[in-house]
């Protein structure tokens, strides 16, 4: 692993703390404002569509070079986008903050993991995404652990006045500003082009999906599906625990155990799991085992303990999936247009961000255990798309890369 690598997976690490410090109050701060509790699924989808409309142009300018000043442009819209969130108090205004903030934080997400892709050789890319994951991971539970800590501590909330819980996202909003000039002062950018492209824009950025290989085009759906899952578990999670009664300290605390088991399993297991040769057939029994899992635990009448043990589980397989899920794309690339590349994949894991939280949030308000069981049934119909994939993958003789297949 060189230096820059490191480098990036320092940041991610700092990102993922800063960036995580609203999480544990959002639910709070939404009741608070008396807006109702499907909101906060459309808040988060908000910032999804962000990401997803977003991640396309900055891995296309990325690819033109000057890397360094995309990543610091996209983390000033983010640090716009979330004062306002915290601060404008009006439903509407708040969506549209968490779309400004989602477009500009994917271009540090998009950029970073091109970087990371294109500097690694193909052997050790799955072991170094992981590491790239599992710092941003273990950054995002500290950054939970610290948010749900700064609005609960008496201490705290006199010395800075985070008993108004707006004051945690001013306090986000400095940090995150200081982060993007450490990034600035820090990072070094090579000055030649990547890939020289005739035109950029969000739409041609867009249009490129289209153009996709069918068999990549359906695991990229796949991404998706697994990604509503996901991420409903990880939002709707937030909330659930609240409504029975936990507090922004219990949340942080969990988050925080979940970001130190992801860490262990990016050490000592990615690398076995890359070893296997049958990569896409270990993604489904993960995907299988990680619904049994959700069906289990919500219906279970010990909830804590098995969120400290069981659900752990799955914690360890969605810390594997995503180095896998990466590294397969990232094969299909051609050196110069990884942050191509890696912008379509990150639209697709945007997708499920926002299709998730937006029925989820519907689901939730019914019952809490008809979203959690729907997100075991989208990891099943994942299963099935990349057993497609497969038998597709065996019929093939010649595997063009991905990168043919999109609009240059």
């Amino acid at each position: 692993m060189n230096k820059k690598s490191l480098l990036i997976i320092m940041y991610l690490f700092f990102q993922g703390i800063i960036h995580n410090l609203g999480h544990p109050v959002t639910p709070k701060l939404v009741n608070e404002l008396g807006i109702p509790n499907y909101m906060f699924g459309l808040f988060f989808a908000a910032m999804s569509f962000g990401l997803m409309i977003g991640a396309p142009l900055w891995g296309s300018l990325s690819d033109r070079g000057k890397r360094t000043f995309w990543i610091a442009f996209g983390l000033t819209f983010y640090t716009i986008g979330q004062l306002g969130f915290g601060y404008i108090e009006h439903s509407v205004g708040m969506v549209v903050f968490r779309l400004f903030a989602g477009f500009g934080v994917v271009s540090a997400i998009t950029i970073f993991t091109a970087m990371i892709v294109e500097q690694t050789p193909v052997g050790e890319r799955a072991k170094v995404l992981a590491f790239m994951a599992a710092s941003s991971t273990l950054g995002a539970s500290l950054g939970y652990y610290l948010g749900g800590f700064l609005a609960t501590n008496m201490f705290m909330k006199s010395l800075l006045g985070t008993g108004d819980l707006s004051r945690i996202f001013l306090i986000q909003a400095i940090a995150n500003a200081m982060y993007t000039l450490l990034i600035v002062a820090t990072l070094r950018d090579n000055e030649e082009k990547k890939y020289e492209q005739k035109k950029i824009s969000m739409i041609q950025g867009l249009k490129s999906i289209a153009k996709i290989d069918i068999r990549v085009l359906l695991f990229l759906v796949s991404v998706t599906l697994i990604n509503m899952g996901s991420t409903n578990l990880s939002k709707y999670i937030d909330v659930y625990f609240i409504d029975l009664g936990y507090t922004e300290q219990d949340l942080g605390t969990y988050v925080m155990i979940t970001g130190i088991v992801s860490l262990l399993a990016s050490i000592f297991l990615v690398r076995l799991a890359s070893r296997f040769k049958k990569q896409l057939v270990f993604i489904q029994w993960m995907q299988i085992i990680s619904a049994i899992i959700v069906y289990y635990v919500f219906r279970s009448s010990y909830f804590m303990t098995m969120m400290y043990t069981v659900y752990l589980v799955y914690v360890i397989f969605k810390t594997l999936y995503v180095p896998l899920e990466q590294s397969y794309i990232a094969k299909e690339a051609k050196p110069g247009q990884y942050g191509s590349i890696m912008g379509i994949r990150q639209s697709f894991v945007s997708l499920g961000m926002v299709l998730g939280p937006v029925l989820g949030g519907f689901l939730y308000d019914r019952s809490p255990r008809l979203l959690f069981d729907f997100n075991g049934a989208l990891f099943i119909i994942a299963v099935f798309i990349l057993w497609m994939v497969g038998v597709m993958e065996k019929k093939s003789k010649t595997n063009e890369p991905l990168s043919d297949s999109v609009a240059q």
